[in-house]
């Protein structure tokens, strides 16, 4: 349950990090560098989350689960 929560909260830092990138740069007009950190924090927070979830299911805390054929 843990594992689903930290997940859960991965996620909406990605979302918070792509808007708020978007909103820097529509109030900045790309002048700015916090576009470009916001959209880097995204990106870092992307690959951490592909890391985490990688090493979950090698140690077995997530099971993957397919669509069985009917």
């Amino acid at each position: 349950m843990i594992t689903k929560i930290v997940i859960v909260l991965f996620l909406l830092g990605i979302v918070g990090s792509l808007f708020s990138g978007l909103f820097y740069l529509i109030k900045d007009k790309g002048a700015s560098e916090r576009t470009v950190r916001a959209l880097t924090l995204r990106v870092s927070l992307s690959v951490l989350l592909f890391i985490l979830l990688m090493i979950a299911f090698a140690t077995g805390l997530l099971q993957p689960h397919g669509i069985t054929p009917g």
